[in-house]
Protein backbone atom coordinates (compact mmCIF):
# COMPACT_ATOMS: atom_id res chain seq x y z
CA UNK A 1 0.00 0.00 0.00
CA UNK A 2 1.20 3.67 -0.33
CA UNK A 3 1.89 6.70 1.47
CA UNK A 4 1.41 9.94 1.49
CA UNK A 5 3.01 12.93 3.14
CA UNK A 6 0.62 15.82 4.25
CA UNK A 7 2.06 19.21 5.10
CA UNK A 8 -0.56 21.13 8.40
CA UNK A 9 -1.76 24.77 7.86
CA UNK A 10 -1.93 27.65 10.37
CA UNK A 11 -3.04 27.25 13.52
CA UNK A 12 -0.91 24.83 13.87
CA UNK A 13 1.86 26.82 15.31
CA UNK A 14 3.19 26.72 18.60
CA UNK A 15 6.15 28.44 20.60
CA UNK A 16 9.08 25.87 20.09
CA UNK A 17 8.49 24.11 16.84
CA UNK A 18 10.75 22.79 15.23
CA UNK A 19 13.60 23.41 17.85
CA UNK A 20 14.45 19.95 18.85
CA UNK A 21 14.96 18.77 15.02
CA UNK A 22 17.51 22.23 15.03
CA UNK A 23 19.44 21.04 17.77
CA UNK A 24 19.60 17.60 16.91
CA UNK A 25 20.47 17.97 13.11
CA UNK A 26 22.73 20.19 11.19
CA UNK A 27 20.17 19.39 7.59
CA UNK A 28 17.49 21.30 10.07
CA UNK A 29 19.77 24.06 11.11
CA UNK A 30 20.31 24.83 8.07
CA UNK A 31 16.38 25.36 7.04
CA UNK A 32 16.07 27.47 9.58
CA UNK A 33 19.18 29.43 8.88
CA UNK A 34 18.24 30.01 4.87
CA UNK A 35 14.57 30.84 6.22
CA UNK A 36 15.96 33.33 8.03
CA UNK A 37 18.11 34.88 5.28
CA UNK A 38 15.43 34.53 2.44
CA UNK A 39 13.12 37.00 4.79
CA UNK A 40 15.48 39.21 6.11
CA UNK A 41 13.97 38.13 9.72
CA UNK A 42 15.34 35.72 12.57
CA UNK A 43 11.50 33.97 12.54
CA UNK A 44 13.26 30.86 13.90
CA UNK A 45 13.60 33.70 17.03
CA UNK A 46 10.49 33.79 17.09
CA UNK A 47 9.44 30.10 16.32
CA UNK A 48 11.84 29.07 19.58
CA UNK A 49 10.98 31.78 21.84
CA UNK A 50 7.88 33.92 21.00
CA UNK A 51 6.27 35.63 21.94
CA UNK A 52 3.03 33.61 20.87
CA UNK A 53 1.45 36.54 19.40
CA UNK A 54 3.91 37.55 17.28
CA UNK A 55 4.37 33.66 16.03
CA UNK A 56 0.49 33.44 15.46
CA UNK A 57 0.78 36.71 12.91
CA UNK A 58 -0.72 35.23 9.70
CA UNK A 59 2.68 37.12 7.98
CA UNK A 60 4.96 34.94 10.59
CA UNK A 61 2.98 31.56 11.09
CA UNK A 62 2.96 30.50 7.60
CA UNK A 63 7.02 30.80 6.65
CA UNK A 64 7.22 28.98 10.06
CA UNK A 65 4.92 26.20 9.62
CA UNK A 66 6.79 25.48 6.53
CA UNK A 67 10.32 25.59 7.69
CA UNK A 68 9.47 22.73 10.20
CA UNK A 69 7.67 20.63 7.77
CA UNK A 70 11.04 21.23 5.18
CA UNK A 71 13.27 21.19 8.32
CA UNK A 72 11.65 17.46 8.87
CA UNK A 73 12.14 16.44 4.87
CA UNK A 74 15.78 17.59 4.95
CA UNK A 75 16.25 15.01 7.54
CA UNK A 76 14.40 12.39 6.13
CA UNK A 77 16.37 12.80 2.90
CA UNK A 78 19.64 12.97 4.69
CA UNK A 79 19.21 9.91 5.78
CA UNK A 80 18.02 7.84 2.54
CA UNK A 81 14.84 8.53 2.37
CA UNK A 82 13.37 9.63 -1.62
CA UNK A 83 10.33 11.21 -1.98
CA UNK A 84 10.22 9.99 -5.81
CA UNK A 85 10.93 6.34 -4.89
CA UNK A 86 8.90 6.34 -1.60
CA UNK A 87 5.46 8.56 -1.62
CA UNK A 88 3.17 8.51 -3.99
CA UNK A 89 1.47 11.76 -2.94
CA UNK A 90 1.79 14.92 -1.02
CA UNK A 91 -0.98 17.44 -0.15
CA UNK A 92 -1.03 20.50 2.06
CA UNK A 93 -3.84 21.86 4.07
CA UNK A 94 -3.94 25.79 2.46
CA UNK A 95 -0.52 27.33 3.45
CA UNK A 96 0.76 23.30 3.68
CA UNK A 97 -0.12 23.02 0.22
CA UNK A 98 3.19 25.64 -0.28
CA UNK A 99 5.21 23.52 2.01
CA UNK A 100 4.31 19.70 0.22
CA UNK A 101 5.35 21.54 -3.08
CA UNK A 102 8.84 23.23 -1.69
CA UNK A 103 8.98 19.14 -0.38
CA UNK A 104 8.55 18.03 -3.80
CA UNK A 105 10.64 20.40 -5.72
CA UNK A 106 8.75 22.94 -7.31
CA UNK A 107 9.83 25.95 -5.21
CA UNK A 108 13.18 26.57 -3.85
CA UNK A 109 13.00 26.94 -0.23
CA UNK A 110 13.83 30.14 -0.89
CA UNK A 111 10.91 31.28 -2.91
CA UNK A 112 8.54 29.28 -0.74
CA UNK A 113 9.30 31.33 2.45
CA UNK A 114 9.16 34.66 0.46
CA UNK A 115 6.03 33.24 -1.18
CA UNK A 116 4.38 32.74 2.30
CA UNK A 117 5.22 35.75 3.42
CA UNK A 118 3.94 37.86 0.53
CA UNK A 119 0.88 35.68 1.18
CA UNK A 120 0.24 35.81 4.32
CA UNK A 121 0.69 40.09 4.55
CA UNK A 122 -1.80 39.66 1.43
CA UNK A 123 -4.22 38.14 2.99
CA UNK A 124 -3.69 40.28 6.23
CA UNK A 125 -4.35 43.09 4.35
CA UNK A 126 -7.13 41.74 1.73
CA UNK A 127 -10.02 43.31 4.45
CA UNK A 128 -10.05 45.66 7.22
CA UNK A 129 -9.32 43.87 10.62
CA UNK A 130 -13.11 43.10 12.06
CA UNK A 131 -14.91 43.00 8.55
CA UNK A 132 -14.22 39.48 8.19
CA UNK A 133 -15.38 36.41 10.43
CA UNK A 134 -14.84 32.58 9.89
CA UNK A 135 -16.95 30.15 11.79
CA UNK A 136 -17.23 26.39 12.13
CA UNK A 137 -20.63 25.16 11.70
CA UNK A 138 -20.28 21.18 13.48
CA UNK A 139 -22.82 18.41 12.63
CA UNK A 140 -24.53 19.43 9.44
CA UNK A 141 -24.72 18.20 5.96
CA UNK A 142 -22.39 19.70 3.43
CA UNK A 143 -25.67 20.74 1.25
CA UNK A 144 -27.09 22.33 4.44
CA UNK A 145 -24.55 24.46 5.24
CA UNK A 146 -24.32 25.34 1.45
CA UNK A 147 -27.88 26.25 1.80
CA UNK A 148 -27.43 29.13 4.93
CA UNK A 149 -24.40 30.52 3.42
CA UNK A 150 -26.54 31.09 -0.11
CA UNK A 151 -29.54 32.80 2.50
CA UNK A 152 -26.82 34.75 4.28
CA UNK A 153 -24.93 35.75 1.16
CA UNK A 154 -28.16 38.03 0.51
CA UNK A 155 -26.68 40.75 3.39
CA UNK A 156 -22.50 39.93 2.47
CA UNK A 157 -20.66 37.45 0.73
CA UNK A 158 -20.16 33.72 2.78
CA UNK A 159 -19.23 30.75 1.63
CA UNK A 160 -17.38 27.30 2.76
CA UNK A 161 -13.63 27.66 3.25
CA UNK A 162 -12.76 24.36 4.81
CA UNK A 163 -14.40 21.02 4.39
CA UNK A 164 -12.45 19.60 7.42
CA UNK A 165 -14.71 16.17 7.55
CA UNK A 166 -15.81 15.09 10.59
CA UNK A 167 -19.28 16.80 10.05
CA UNK A 168 -16.96 19.94 10.74
CA UNK A 169 -17.14 22.82 8.20
CA UNK A 170 -15.96 26.22 8.08
CA UNK A 171 -17.30 28.92 6.47
CA UNK A 172 -15.79 32.20 5.84
CA UNK A 173 -17.01 35.87 4.88
CA UNK A 174 -18.47 39.61 5.74
CA UNK A 175 -18.69 39.35 9.37
CA UNK A 176 -22.53 39.69 9.76
CA UNK A 177 -22.87 36.81 7.04
CA UNK A 178 -21.06 34.70 9.08
CA UNK A 179 -23.11 35.78 11.86
CA UNK A 180 -26.35 35.20 10.10
CA UNK A 181 -25.07 31.59 8.61
CA UNK A 182 -24.38 30.30 12.00
CA UNK A 183 -27.48 31.45 13.84
CA UNK A 184 -29.08 29.82 10.50
CA UNK A 185 -27.03 26.96 11.07
CA UNK A 186 -28.05 26.66 14.36
CA UNK A 187 -31.78 26.36 13.85
CA UNK A 188 -30.94 24.23 10.94
CA UNK A 189 -30.05 21.42 14.06
CA UNK A 190 -26.02 22.26 13.72
CA UNK A 191 -24.81 20.96 17.10
CA UNK A 192 -22.28 24.03 16.98
CA UNK A 193 -22.08 27.15 15.08
CA UNK A 194 -19.08 28.71 16.59
CA UNK A 195 -17.11 32.04 15.78
CA UNK A 196 -13.30 31.41 15.09
CA UNK A 197 -10.61 33.80 16.58
CA UNK A 198 -9.20 34.61 13.21
CA UNK A 199 -7.63 37.85 11.43
CA UNK A 200 -9.25 37.51 8.44
CA UNK A 201 -11.63 35.97 6.36
CA UNK A 202 -9.66 33.18 4.54
CA UNK A 203 -10.69 31.40 1.37
CA UNK A 204 -13.84 33.61 0.87
CA UNK A 205 -14.28 35.66 -1.96
CA UNK A 206 -13.12 39.15 0.37
CA UNK A 207 -9.67 37.80 -0.50
CA UNK A 208 -9.80 38.07 -4.02
CA UNK A 209 -7.17 41.16 -3.58
CA UNK A 210 -4.66 38.54 -2.16
CA UNK A 211 -5.25 36.20 -5.16
CA UNK A 212 -4.10 39.05 -7.09
CA UNK A 213 -0.81 39.75 -5.84
CA UNK A 214 -0.27 35.64 -5.41
CA UNK A 215 -0.92 35.44 -9.14
CA UNK A 216 1.82 38.55 -9.82
CA UNK A 217 4.06 36.63 -7.09
CA UNK A 218 4.34 33.39 -8.49
CA UNK A 219 5.05 34.68 -12.18
CA UNK A 220 7.97 35.78 -10.61
CA UNK A 221 9.20 32.59 -9.01
CA UNK A 222 10.66 29.47 -10.98
CA UNK A 223 8.01 26.24 -10.64
CA UNK A 224 8.86 23.34 -11.88
CA UNK A 225 6.44 20.24 -11.92
CA UNK A 226 6.72 18.34 -8.44
CA UNK A 227 8.66 14.59 -8.11
CA UNK A 228 5.61 13.44 -7.30
CA UNK A 229 1.49 14.77 -7.68
CA UNK A 230 -0.15 17.24 -5.70
CA UNK A 231 -3.67 16.35 -4.19
CA UNK A 232 -5.08 20.14 -4.95
CA UNK A 233 -6.76 21.78 -2.33
CA UNK A 234 -9.45 23.22 -4.60
CA UNK A 235 -9.71 20.31 -7.03
CA UNK A 236 -9.17 16.88 -4.45
CA UNK A 237 -7.54 15.35 -7.27
CA UNK A 238 -3.82 14.87 -8.23
CA UNK A 239 -1.98 17.72 -10.66
CA UNK A 240 1.72 17.36 -11.90
CA UNK A 241 1.82 20.47 -14.12
CA UNK A 242 3.60 22.98 -13.03
CA UNK A 243 1.45 25.96 -14.62
CA UNK A 244 -1.55 24.44 -13.90
CA UNK A 245 -0.43 24.33 -9.78
CA UNK A 246 0.51 28.02 -9.99
CA UNK A 247 -3.53 28.77 -11.05
CA UNK A 248 -4.59 26.70 -8.31
CA UNK A 249 -2.38 28.02 -5.96
CA UNK A 250 -4.20 31.66 -6.40
CA UNK A 251 -7.21 29.69 -6.61
CA UNK A 252 -6.86 28.71 -3.54
CA UNK A 253 -6.82 31.56 -1.84
CA UNK A 254 -10.80 32.25 -2.46
CA UNK A 255 -11.49 28.83 -3.00
CA UNK A 256 -12.74 25.91 -0.63
CA UNK A 257 -9.59 23.58 1.33
CA UNK A 258 -11.35 20.43 0.37
CA UNK A 259 -9.95 18.70 3.04
CA UNK A 260 -12.37 15.44 3.49
CA UNK A 261 -12.81 14.92 -0.14
CA UNK A 262 -8.51 14.88 -0.22
CA UNK A 263 -8.22 12.20 2.47
CA UNK A 264 -11.32 10.07 0.78
CA UNK A 265 -9.33 10.24 -2.79
CA UNK A 266 -6.45 8.77 -1.14
CA UNK A 267 -8.83 6.39 0.99
CA UNK A 268 -9.77 5.12 -2.67
CA UNK A 269 -6.62 5.15 -4.67
CA UNK A 270 -4.42 2.53 -2.40
CA UNK A 271 -3.31 5.15 -0.18
CA UNK A 272 -2.70 3.01 3.37
CA UNK A 273 -0.36 5.60 5.87
CA UNK A 274 -0.70 9.46 5.54
CA UNK A 275 2.82 11.10 7.51
CA UNK A 276 1.77 14.55 8.58
CA UNK A 277 5.34 16.48 8.06
CA UNK A 278 5.78 19.90 10.72
CA UNK A 279 4.19 21.28 13.83
CA UNK A 280 1.51 19.57 15.27
CA UNK A 281 -1.34 16.87 15.03
CA UNK A 282 -3.99 18.03 14.05
CA UNK A 283 -4.61 17.02 10.17
CA UNK A 284 -3.49 13.01 11.76
CA UNK A 285 -6.95 13.63 13.90
CA UNK A 286 -8.53 14.49 10.73
CA UNK A 287 -7.66 12.00 8.94
CA UNK A 288 -8.78 9.04 11.97
CA UNK A 289 -12.37 10.48 11.62
CA UNK A 290 -12.44 11.02 8.13
CA UNK A 291 -11.67 7.54 7.18
CA UNK A 292 -10.24 4.78 9.42
CA UNK A 293 -8.87 2.64 6.17
CA UNK A 294 -6.06 5.38 6.77
CA UNK A 295 -3.55 5.91 9.32
CA UNK A 296 -2.74 9.29 10.47
CA UNK A 297 1.86 9.09 11.86
CA UNK A 298 3.06 12.80 12.51
CA UNK A 299 6.76 13.31 11.94
CA UNK A 300 7.95 16.58 14.11
CA UNK A 301 10.39 15.36 16.60
CA UNK A 302 13.65 13.73 16.51
CA UNK A 303 11.81 10.35 17.69
CA UNK A 304 9.11 10.68 15.15
CA UNK A 305 11.62 11.30 11.99
CA UNK A 306 13.46 7.75 13.48
CA UNK A 307 10.39 5.71 13.73
CA UNK A 308 9.00 7.24 10.07
CA UNK A 309 12.71 5.62 8.77
CA UNK A 310 12.50 2.34 9.91
CA UNK A 311 9.03 2.12 8.36
CA UNK A 312 9.48 3.83 5.27
CA UNK A 313 12.72 2.38 4.62
CA UNK A 314 12.31 -0.99 6.02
Amino acid sequence: MAIAFTFPGQGSQSVGMGKDLAEAFPEARAVFEEVDEALGQKLSAVMWEGPEDMLTLTANAQPALMAVSIAAIRVLESRGLSLKDKVAYVAGHSLGEYSALCAAGSFSLADTARLLRIRGNAMQAAVPVGAGAMAAIIGLEQGDVEAVCAEASAIGPCQIANDNGGGQLVISGEKAAVEKAAGLATDKGAKRAILLPVSAPFHSALMAPAAEAMGEALAGVAINDPVVPLIANVRAAPVSDAKEIAALLVEQVTGQVRWRETIEWFAKNGVATLYEVGSGKVLTGLARRIDKSVTGIAINTPADVDAALSAILS
